[in-house]
Parts: C-alpha cells; structure tokens; sequence
C-alpha cells in the first residue's frame, strides 16, 4: 500500500470507529444502532427493486411477521341487538406460518492494496469503499430472496453461486409453507419431467379431451398462464392493481429481444443487476417485470411490499483488518436477517415453464 493510500486508509478505519464509539474497529465491535439504521437505509437505496420491497429492523431473532401489509377485507356486519359481540380482528396478521427466524449472514470481503492504491486520488475516498460494499451486499440479498433455500452452517460458493445455501428465500418459502399457491407441472407431462408448455398460436387441448395426444402446449401464451395463475391468490386480492408479474428473462427473450439488449446498453452489468425493467405488455392485466436474480423459467405474481427482509436490530458486528501477507484489506461483517413472506394469499408461484410446443 502506497504511504498517501496508508493515510486515507487510517483515517477511514479511525472514521468508522468514532461513528460506533469505539476505540478501535480493528478490534471486532458491535456496529451503533444510527449507524447501522443508516448503513440499512444505503443499501436499500442501492437497488430499485430493494426500495420497492420491504425492509425492516426487528428487535428479536425471533418472533412473529411484522405484517406490513393488509390480508384480509375489513368490512362486516354483527347482530349487536341479538346480543353478539363485534370483535375486531387484526388485518394484517398472517395465520399461515407467521413466524420469522433471524439468522446470521456474514458479508465477509478483502479488498487488494493495488485497488485501494487506484482509488487514493478520489476525493470520495471514503463514500467509494463504503458504497462499493453496500451495494454488493444489496446485489446478495436480492439473490437469496429469489434462490435461496436453505441455511447451512458452512456454505459453498462453488457449488451454490446463486448463494442458494445462505438463507431460506421467498420463493422457498411459498414452495414449503404455501404449496396449495404453486403450479411446477402442466397437463401434458403427466409421469415425465416436469414442464408448463406455453406457445403462442398454437391449439391448447384440455387434458380430459378425447384427442389428449395432439396438444402441443399447456397454454396458448404467457397471458393465459398468468390469468389462470391469479386463481391461486385470495380472491380479495386477484384484482388489486398493485400486483406485478415478475417474469423470468427466458420466458420473454425473443419476444423483447431488443427492449434488453437497450436496457443492457444503458447500463453497466452492476447497474442492471439492481434495476427494475418494466415490459411494455401487461400479462393479465398487471404491470409486468423482469428484476435481478429471479429465476429464468418462472413467474411469480404478488405486489413487491409483500416480500420482507428483517435484520435483526443491533446484531451488525464488524472488524476491519489491515492483511499485508496477502496484500489486502479484509473486512468481517455480519448481521442475522430473515427473508419473510407476508401474506401468501398474495401470492402464485409458476415454475418450470418452457417457451414452445411439446417435444414430440
């Protein structure tokens, strides 16, 4: 590390322990509750997607979903004058598997002399290693949330790179806590691999039909998947115009080649993997999204304030080391989250579908 880069160095970490009172953050130190409200406030300001879902700082590991959202109707009626008794219920409490389990992810990193050395001439010295961090750490969560499913105590990057063994995900959680709301297999694969056939312009024959054998496709186009998706959802919330399809980037592909090869060429690879990229169709009347990390050959149709992340309050713990052995900067961070579904019954998972007809 260059001496001007050794300064700047010194006073970022001299920096970042003032702001936590404490003497030393090369030291393992439990981040300050502003600090880390504020450092929560970045990192969902980092992603477009991420400032339209949830996230939220709860006081316990464990305990009951915040229930942020509204999932059943209000409106009633009680025979007071035969002598019943009104009673209010809650309408944002989740009877289906309400519970949520904070658990501690760690946001580990290293950064080499020669880059912090390429950056000594920045004014922003310091805003540009945070940002970096936050943003990297936003880009991590949107990747759980969609492919998470399970938790281990030693992940593998190398065998699970969409970090699928960090936490359990949204759409796990509906896969295991909602499965009556998920479609993974159409009428024509009946004993094979499991598939949803969709094709445009082509005859869809009903699975009881005399002439079974000659459908070519589950369903005539992405439109009609989504219609009929909607019945899964409650049906107090099947036309609420909040809803969104996300769409798998496979599923319209060909269709919007040239709308993503533009948002591809209006920004860099980061960028995109924070945005939020809106198709010129609505499939089923809803305003329908590609967004990063969402599995290629699914759809899911829910509002974006349905999904949560809670972090645990005062559970960010860090440590900024200086490593010459290895010519780096290491940085060791965690805090314990949770990846939450608040309402299922505002929610329809589809997965496995295959754009075109049936193999013959």
């Amino acid at each position: 590390m260059r001496n001007e880069t050794r300064l700047l160095f010194t006073a970022y970490v001299s920096q970042i322990a003032m702001l936590s009172g404490v003497a030393d953050a090369t030291v393992k130190f439990s981040v300050a509750p502003a600090v880390e409200q504020k450092l929560e406030e970045k990192i969902q300001e980092s992603s477009e997607f991420l400032s339209q879902i949830n996230v939220v700082g709860v006081p316990n590991q464990t305990g009951e979903k915040v229930g942020v959202t509204v999932t059943r109707p209000l409106a009633s009626r009680t025979n007071t004058a035969g002598g019943q008794r009104r009673t209010p219920a809650d309408p944002t409490d989740t009877t289906d598997d309400g519970g949520y389990t904070c658990k501690q992810t760690n946001f580990d990193h290293a950064i080499k002399y020669a880059k912090l050395d390429a950056w000594r001439h920045r004014p922003e010295f310091q805003t540009l290693l945070r940002d970096v961090i936050l943003k990297q750490q936003g880009r991590d969560r949107i990747m759980i949330g969609f492919n998470g499913t399970s938790a281990a105590a030693a992940t593998n990057v190398g065998n699970n790179p969409l970090l699928q063994d960090v936490n359990e995900g949204w759409l796990h959680k509906i896969r295991t806590h909602a499965e009556e709301r998920v479609v993974a297999d159409g009428a024509l694969t009946a004993g094979g691999t499991q598939a949803i056939y969709v094709a445009s312009g082509v005859e869809v024959v009903d699975a009881d039909a005399t002439n079974v054998g000659t459908a070519q496709a589950d369903f005539a186009n992405l439109d009609a998947l989504a219609f009929d998706a909607l019945d899964l959802l409650d049906p107090w919330h099947r036309s609420d115009t909040d809803l969104v399809v996300i769409v798998g980037w496979k599923l319209v592909k060909d269709k919007y080649s040239n709308l993503l090869q533009a948002a591809g060429d209006t920004a860099t690879e980061h960028e995109a993997a924070h945005r939020i990229l809106t198709l010129p169709k609505q499939l089923a009347g809803k305003r329908a999204v590609i967004v990063p990390f969402f599995p290629e050959d699914a759809m899911l149709i829910t509002s974006l304030d349905n999904l949560s992340i809670y972090w645990q309050e005062e559970t960010r713990r860090r440590q900024i080391k200086d490593e010459p052995a290895l010519d780096q900067i290491e940085n060791y961070e965690s805090v314990n989250e949770a990846y939450v579904v608040e309402d299922y019954g505002r929610c329809a998972l589809i997965e496995n579908v295959v754009m075109g007809k049936k193999p013959v």
